[in-house]
């Protein structure tokens, strides 16, 4: 287990986020990403509660944002060094971000995520 501050997991969030594909980042919308320390059940790194791109339709306006939460506490917990916890958050962003897109688990898994 390492230790990472609030600020500086939130940080290495912003990083990732900013690794995702300008042409992919064009076309993410209403969605809000946070950190949350604990998740609401065990063995989650992040959650993705919302309507996928794909699902959206004409309706679809005056909705709440999707939101994406990365839980800090379990990746630190799972990492030994501060390297394998900015990998562990580029994957879960990733992960997280692929559900916006409408790309579910077994998809992300058949993908390697």
């Amino acid at each position: 287990m390492i230790e990472v501050s609030r600020e500086k997991f939130e940080q290495l969030v912003a990083e990732a986020l900013d690794t995702i594909p300008p042409e992919l980042a064009r076309v993410m919308d209403n969605m809000v990403m946070v950190v949350v320390d604990d998740p609401p059940e065990p063995g989650l790194l992040g959650l993705y509660t919302g309507i996928p791109l794909t699902e959206r339709g004409e309706w679809y306006s005056g909705v709440l944002p999707d939101r994406i939460e990365i839980y800090r506490n379990p990746i630190c917990e799972m990492c030994q060094t501060e390297e394998e916890v900015v990998e562990e958050v580029q994957i879960t962003v990733v992960h997280e971000i692929a559900h916006h897109f409408g790309i579910d688990d077994d998809r992300l898994h058949e993908l390697g995520w």
